[in-house]
């Protein structure tokens, strides 16, 4: 039939009550979105007062697809529609989706639901064919496209495993499932007989999709997970409809410093978000209003922030943002390593630049430039300073291939021979535009870097080396350490307060 998004629900039920109700229905995205719109399609499939007989649920495992099918192909033991759930399913993911539920799984573990942390992770390894020892410790670097240097230490990861041997759970990959399921419903359900189908992420590639898709109807509860400041302000639009709705049934409202605040707080996490707003309206009481006042003492900030928050307040010279980045992402990540690698990264970069500003290519830059005068004038400089960069590598690669062994070269002949020429392009971090069709990034990082100057950036380069030793060496606390090198970064380390020296 279609697919929809979950803003059109409302309309399409008040249309189907005339024109009837599809006999398939896949609702997916925000847990909590998705969970709505099943709700409000239930009550106007079967009434709460029928659902005693007339409705039934089943867990979204795999192995529970023959059950469900069971039960979707029986007849009601009372007259009128049927439904069966088949609620929060895997078998829509793919290997696309490795790094999501390796998050989700974390995420689980950490809010104390060990079993939603091991399916999670079974789904994950019965995609990619993978036993318990193929993800040991000694395997776990081959067989993982993650960063692995982080899961090899990770507590959870090794106690989730522990937990599946030692409870019997095996991986499983739900594709024979899906065809099965997507089998049943191609050939189609008794006539008042209706199905839906609950999941967080799905892969739209899938023949279980198209199927759907075709006979039955698609709900997209999904929102935008991206930093980027379109995904931001899809996901404060969501936030703000669902406040809205709430503050409304509750007769109350929120000055506009309050709600910043609390989309501050909280990030875009639906259902904390709710919660924290649930609080609130208990805690002011018979007051009509919420101030900011009200959210800074009721409202707990759980926001996890992307590490680009810091680095950007380190390439701003922020001293004050910096620091809370840092003391607000110190406990989200596993290592302090992946907090210096990013830091260390952003230095380099700003000394990158440096160099195009310094060079011949550099003279159509100024601070004051804007962004479309940058598009036309300093973009296509940039590209050409690339292009100098790779063409410098490779005339490099090919005076060190000069000093191939005899056999080597041969062998390489003969490659050329069947093959083709099998000079490539070196592969190199050194171009400042990595991606030239999102000139956005490139403009900022230009406009930053005239905060610093090249023997700072040197200077910064020096000090994050003797940081690097200490962190793998010395045993020395790592949050100070961090805070040295920011301090050395943002400011002068000799006007700033520090209670542990210098580095």
């Amino acid at each position: 039939m279609t697919e929809i998004n979950y803003k059109e629900v409302k309309d399409y039920l008040k249309k189907s009550d005339k024109n009837g109700f599809a006999h398939v229905y896949l609702i997916f995205g925000e847990e909590l979105l998705y969970k709505t719109v099943f709700e409000e399609l239930l009550d106007k499939l079967v009434p709460a007062p029928t659902r005693g007989l007339n409705y039934e649920s089943v867990d979204g495992a795999s192995e529970k697809i023959n059950e469900a099918l069971q039960r979707i192909n029986t007849y009601s033991l009372l007259q009128g529609t049927k439904v069966v759930a088949i609620c929060d399913t895997q078998i829509f993911y793919s290997k696309l989706n490795e790094k999501a539920l390796i998050e989700k799984a974390k995420t689980e573990y950490n809010n104390d639901n060990i079993q939603k942390a091991a399916n999670y992770l079974l789904s994950l390894l019965g995609l990619l064919n993978l036993s318990f020892d193929d993800i040991s410790k000694a395997n776990r670097g081959k067989a993982l496209k993650l960063d692995v240097d982080r899961l090899v230490g990770e507590e959870w990861f090794d106690k989730t495993i522990d937990y599946c041997i030692e409870g019997g759970l095996t991986p499983s990959n739900g594709d024979d499932k899906g065809k099965l399921l997507q089998q049943a419903i191609e050939k189609g359900f008794p006539k008042d007989n209706h199905l839906i189908i609950t999941a967080d992420m799905v892969d739209k590639r899938k023949g279980l999709y198209k199927a759907i898709n075709k006979c039955g109807m698609v709900v997209d509860c999904s929102v935008p997970k991206g930093e980027r400041r379109a995904d931001r302000m899809a996901q404060e639009k969501v936030l703000y409809e669902n406040m809205e709705t709430v503050l409304a049934k509750n007769k109350k409202r929120m000055d506009k410093a309050a709600i910043a605040a609390m989309f501050e707080m909280t990030g875009f996490n639906l259902r904390t978000f709710l919660n924290n707003l649930e609080k609130l309206i208990s805690y002011v009481g018979e007051r009509n209003s919420i101030t900011i006042d009200d959210v800074k003492f009721v409202v707990k900030r759980t926001k996890k922030d992307p590490i680009f928050e810091l680095t950007n307040a380190i390439s701003d010279r922020n001293l004050e943002k910096a620091l809370f980045f840092l003391n607000s992402l110190l406990p989200q990540l596993d290592h302090p390593l992946q907090l210096f690698a990013a830091i260390t990264n952003q230095v380099r970069k700003l000394l990158l630049i440096k160099g195009f500003v310094e060079s011949r290519h550099g003279r159509a830059w100024n601070a004051g430039i804007r962004f479309d005068q940058f598009q036309r004038a300093v973009m296509p400089a940039i590209k050409e300073y690339d292009k100098d960069i790779v063409n410098r590598l490779e005339d490099w690669q090919s005076m060190l291939s000069k000093n191939v062994n005899t056999v080597d070269k041969a062998a390489k002949k003969g490659k050329a021979k069947k093959g083709g020429s099998n000079k490539s392009k070196p592969s190199t971090d050194l171009l400042i535009a990595q991606n030239p069709n999102n000139p956005y990034p490139v403009y900022q990082m230009l406009l930053r870097s005239e905060r610093f100057t090249t023997n700072e950036l040197i200077e910064d380069l020096k000090r994050l080396s003797e940081a690097d030793l200490r962190l793998k060496s010395t045993g020395g606390n790592p949050k100070i350490i961090l805070e040295k090198v920011i301090f050395h970064i943002c400011g002068d380390l000799n006007t700033l307060p520090l209670s542990s020296g210098r580095i």
